[in-house]
């Protein structure tokens, strides 16, 4: 097989892509180790920027979102006996941010790129990248028990944090890995209730910290901090939701229990890969970049990568014009060290740590207060939960 793209990695980033350069006139192939039904019933949370639904609407493929997602105006941030509002939309200049779910997101791609007939292939095995350091890269897989081997003329590796693509990259001749694991993690249920709140509660607790998050009018997805090894089993629906109410009845919050059909451990850590690139061979996404959920940046970087991609590989295509490719590590690394930033202080400003001391409760509690009563540090939140500008 021959084309001009060859994309790993059916995920947010991969899909995306594919469907922008469809746009163009540029064909790709899109290969990725799940099933269609395992990528789109994968559950995962989505709060999108204003720029990624800005995207999405613009080339297409936002519909079904504009129909059954919530727009959120604000949020807020709960904390020693109150409750207070970040008004993201007027801090920000008008921009809010979208509550939508992540594989709600891909059903969205994955649909559009058949509809347009594009070439998505779903289960494959065995997948190799070989002479990404040449004009002529290729990616071997096997597809419904035929071995494949496509020919084209750059690779995406956009295929998760679990990457194959990433380890491409020589270490530590090239490549280098900036790492850090939290010492907690989060404990997430879906569970059929009505909404406990019109926009998301974080909250700051001596507990540890919350997060109330919403999925639909029936559905709700909720957090709380826990140890990263604890066991979901040995938690009880009311044990659970004694636990939100303990965290946060001090703020004034207050839970809408309902029955629980999910439970998750979900993992803490940052992780930056410097470069994005090595040859004729590009990282996007998670196979480049994680973050703490806190931010909520994950998919909107996915879709802030590809962004730039998609400028790049279009300005090659038509008049071969390297500099945007040759800069896209540079641009794209802007950006996710600025979305890094903001997760962390998000992330450390919120969770409890199992080593603060006194001081450092105090402190978090100073920090808080300075967000919710100052006009400048609310704003700098605003501007960066509802996300720079693409571009």
């Amino acid at each position: 097989m021959r084309t001009q793209v060859g994309i790993v990695g059916a995920g947010p980033a991969g899909l995306m892509l594919s469907h922008l350069l469809h746009l163009r006139g540029v064909e790709s192939v899109v290969i990725d180790v799940q099933t269609r039904d395992a990528i789109e019933q994968t559950i995962k949370a989505g709060i999108l920027e204003q720029g990624t639904v800005d995207l999405m609407r613009q080339t297409g493929v936002g519909d079904r979102m504009m129909r059954d997602g919530f727009v959120h105006h604000g949020i807020n941030l709960a904390f020693r006996g109150g409750m207070h509002r970040i008004n993201l939309t007027e801090l920000s200049g008008g921009r809010s941010v979208m509550v939508y779910a992540q594989h709600e997101v891909l059903k969205d791609l994955i649909a559009k790129r058949v509809a347009d007939g594009g070439d998505v292939r779903f289960g494959v095995t065995d997948t190799k990248v070989d002479d990404f350091l040449t004009e002529q890269p290729k990616i071997s897989f096997t597809h419904e028990g035929n071995q494949e081997s496509l020919e084209c003329d750059f690779v995406i590796g956009a295929d998760g944090s679990r990457t194959m693509c990433r380890f491409l990259i020589p270490q530590p001749e090239v490549r280098t890995d900036f790492f850090r694991q939290y010492p907690f993690a989060w404990f997430g249920i879906l569970a059929e209730a009505p909404p406990s709140s019109d926009e998301l509660i974080y909250a700051h607790s001596d507990r540890g910290f919350v997060l109330v998050s919403t999925r639909s009018p029936s559905v709700q997805r909720l957090y709380f901090q826990c140890d990263p090894e604890t066991d979901t089993d040995t938690w009880s629906d009311d044990r659970i939701w004694s636990e939100f109410e303990a965290r946060l009845s001090p703020a004034g919050a207050h839970i809408t229990p309902g029955s629980i059909f999910r439970k998750d451990v979900l993992q803490f850590r940052s992780f930056v890969c410097e470069p994005m690139q090595y040859g004729r061979l590009y990282l996007a996404g998670d196979s480049a970049h994680t973050v703490p959920p806190t931010g909520a940046k994950g998919l909107n970087l996915a879709m802030a990568d590809v962004h730039v991609l998609d400028r790049a590989l279009g300005a090659y295509y038509q008049s071969k014009d390297t500099g945007l490719l040759e800069s896209y590590t540079q641009t794209a690394l802007r950006r996710v060290w600025r979305a890094q930033w903001f997760s962390f202080w998000m992330t450390s400003m919120l969770h409890r740590f199992s080593d603060a001391s006194d001081f450092d409760l105090r402190r978090q509690v100073a920090e808080l207060e300075l967000v919710t009563s100052s006009p400048t540090a609310a704003k700098t939140l605003a501007d960066n939960y509802t996300g720079l500008p693409l571009g």
